[in-house]
């Protein structure tokens, strides 16, 4: 080592000394990047920290919320061909405006054949009012009958008295010969028809009497038709008016009117069509009295609560039209629970699914009325948790 040139050994440590330099530099640039990198997750984390603290931690958001409302079907009470179709789709109608008239040909003939029950009912009862006079002046009538059947009676048994007594006399001469035998046979004749009369005296008094019953039974049967109420509250009278005011709600029922102020869709109806009972014609969808059914995750309603302010914007307005609501409440169950095929947990290979919960949220009207919404638009739902 002692022989090497000098100059040679003076490059070496000279490539030696640029080496160290370039590592050192190296090495402090990758210090340097760590700690940019270090400073930069802290900061993130730092900032999504004091957002979720100041921010994030009073408000509960989503944009999976659609408008919805309690729409009217307007439905036929009548089987009744349509006469006249007086809207159309996307018509804003008020409540009591005429929709659909139907023919009303039947219901006029139903409410006058109506009438005329009603007036035939009064003329019955009215009768039987009378018919009720009338029965009892026969009452009196048959009374008088058995009077007077009664003194046949008693005349009767007094001429059967004098006839007994006349053939007991003539009888106890004939042996003396004081009296002849066609003496005792005409006495003994007298006596037979004194029977005879007293016979048809008691079967005309039972007659009388049982003619007087009839009278009685027919009267309170009759009475039965008409007692305690006026010809106006009779029970006859009164079911042919409910006919009647059945007839006239019927008739009435041929025009078809708007239950509710609203947007007419869906109309399903023409001119010329029967219509059935029960049938939908159209729908009438209340645009001003809308709400929204926001679809939160359950892991984002822990603080979420009825009456808290909300702030929503729908894609038809944009950003710069703010509705302003609240919380009305939450739905009875998950949009899973109330799916036409609810999902089946209880199996083998079960995966947990967040599920979501409908948040019911009142709108303000005044503010749904200079900017209405529709039925199925998309909201984005900013619940204000602080409040």
């Amino acid at each position: 080592m002692a022989d090497r040139d000098p100059g040679m050994l003076h490059a070496s440590e000279k490539i030696f000394d640029v080496s160290d330099a370039t590592g050192v530099k190296v090495r402090s640039k990758r210090i340097r990047m760590f700690g940019a990198l270090a400073c930069g997750i802290a900061l993130i984390g730092g900032g999504t920290y004091a957002y979720d603290a100041l921010v994030g931690s009073k408000h509960a958001t989503t944009d999976n919320a659609y408008v919805g409302a309690d729409v009217a079907q307007v439905t036929s009470q009548l089987s009744a061909p349509v006469s006249a179709v007086l809207v159309q789709d996307a018509q804003q109608v008020r409540r009591g405006d005429v929709l659909v008239q139907l023919d009303n040909t039947d219901a006029k003939i139903a409410v006058a054949h109506a009438e005329a029950n009603l007036a035939s009912a009064i003329r019955r009862v009215h009768g039987l009012v009378a018919t009720d006079s009338g029965l009892g002046a026969q009452i009196s009538a048959r009374a008088a009958d058995q009077a007077r059947a009664e003194a046949e009676i008693s005349a009767a048994k007094a001429s059967l008295d004098k006839a007994s007594v006349d053939l007991e006399r003539r009888q106890s001469l004939v042996a003396t010969g004081a009296v002849s035998a066609d003496e005792v046979t005409a006495v003994r004749n007298a006596y037979n028809n004194a029977q005879a009369s007293l016979r048809a005296a008691q079967a005309g008094r039972a007659q009388a009497a049982a003619a007087r019953d009839a009278a009685l039974g027919e009267r309170n049967a009759n009475r039965a038709l008409i007692a305690d109420a006026s010809v106006d509250q009779n029970p006859e009278v009164l079911a042919a008016r409910a006919v009647l005011a059945q007839a006239k709600v019927d008739l009435e029922r041929t025009v078809i009117r708007a239950p509710i102020d609203g947007i007419v869709s869906r109309r399903q109806v023409q001119v010329g069509q029967r219509v059935q009972l029960g049938a939908t014609l159209m729908i009438v969808v209340p645009v001003q009295a809308a709400y929204v059914d926001a679809n939160f995750k359950e892991v984002e309603l822990e603080h979420v609560r009825p009456g808290q302010k909300v702030e929503l914007t729908s894609d038809l307005y944009g950003n710069d039209v703010v509705f302003h609501g609240e919380v009305a409440g939450f739905s009875g169950g998950t949009g899973a629970a109330f799916a036409l095929v609810p999902a089946q947990n209880a199996t083998g290979n079960w995966i947990k699914v967040v599920q979501r919960l409908p948040v019911r949220i009142k709108l303000d009207p005044k503010e749904l009325q200079k900017h209405p919404l529709r039925v199925g638009l998309s909201m984005n739902v900013d619940v204000q948790i602080a409040d």
